[in-house]
């Protein structure tokens, strides 16, 4: 297990932050846009540098292509295929080696609070489904059928995994969050274990994987420790979010990542167990006095605060698994 921080490719005050806590590995997130061409092979060997002379080993690309097209079956969804192809062989021809993607069509994570305050004052997202219940989109037709959606995941890999397979490069695919369907009028289909089994029965390669975001597995109400044996036996969870949550998938509020629902400890010693390797990035963190709030769960503190807690769970696994 190699911990990680989850850094927008801008140089900022996160990333003098990451080099001062020890951290080596980066793993490059950004919100869906054009505006960083990274299917172009200069551009993307420009990014990779930028960590690199920080300090930073480039391995997870997280969050930068649109793919929605691809998703809802769209012809305009063959040059968003196109794109991402580039994007995995310049991944695969510059060494970074995990492709982190979802299957959430249309919205992408949701939340109806970035303001829920916690004791002492913290500020915290949740979801409680009933604010959106009335919504004219909740209440109208499925516009987005699960049929569709899975059909659309198995022409994508089998279009993709062959590259993947080539470059090197792992694809791992994170849970939609919250795990509801249908979301607003949109079907969503990674909202469950099973679901995940399935996705890896669709493509029988080890670079078909995971991103095992524990938190919305908890709101899945899964045995967090036994999904991460489960669905990780056979080396397919090349990518880990650790964060945390009270509640379940209509009503649900994130915790500090050592105060919510879920055996932290009991996850690691999972994660050992099934001979993990990979990067693990603290997600979601709650945003403490004096940050901004303009990215909720991505300010600074409360994800420094849980990379200490990572470390010592990680040494406390290592020292009993010793004994």
């Amino acid at each position: 297990m190699k911990i990680a921080l989850g850094l927008e490719p801008d140089v900022n005050s996160k990333w003098h932050y990451a080099a001062q806590m020890g951290l080596r590995h980066a793993v490059s997130i950004r919100d869906v846009a054009l505006d960083c061409a990274i299917w172009d092979l200069p551009t993307l060997a420009r990014v990779q540098q930028s960590y690199a002379d920080f300090g930073f080993d480039l391995q997870v690309i997280e969050g930068w292509i649109p793919m929605d097209n691809i998703k809802l079956g769209r012809p305009e969804g063959e040059e968003e295929m196109q794109r991402l192809v580039r994007v995995i062989e310049n991944m695969g021809a510059l060494g970074i080696g995990v492709f982190c993607y979802s299957w959430m069509a249309i919205h992408g994570w949701m939340r109806t609070s970035t303001t829920t305050r916690l004791p002492g004052g913290a500020l915290t997202t949740s979801f409680d489904h009933a604010l959106i219940a009335k919504d004219p989109r909740t209440l109208g037709e499925v516009t987005v059928s699960e049929d569709l959606l899975w059909g659309t995941l198995e022409k994508f890999l089998k279009r993709i995994v062959p590259v993947a397979e080539k470059a090197g490069v792992k694809l791992a695919m994170h849970p939609d969050d919250p795990p509801l369907s249908p979301l607003l009028g949109v079907g969503r289909i990674m909202r469950s274990v099973g679901a995940f089994e399935q996705l890896l029965a669709l493509h029988d390669s080890p670079v078909n994987g995971i991103t095992l975001c524990q938190a919305n597995f908890a709101a899945m109400n899964a045995d967090v420790p036994a999904t991460i044996r489960k669905l990780g036996r056979d080396g397919r969870i090349h990518f880990a979010h650790f964060r945390d949550i009270e509640g379940e998938a209509h009503k649900m509020m994130e915790t500090f990542h050592d105060a919510g629902k879920t055996d932290m400890f009991a996850a690691i010693e999972a994660y050992r167990d099934v001979g993990f390797e990979g990067l693990m990035r603290p997600d979601h963190a709650p945003v403490l006095y004096g940050e901004p709030n303009e990215k909720p769960g991505y300010e600074a503190l409360g994800r420094l605060y849980a990379v200490g807690y990572m470390r010592g769970l990680i040494e406390a696994a290592r020292a009993v698994a010793n004994r």
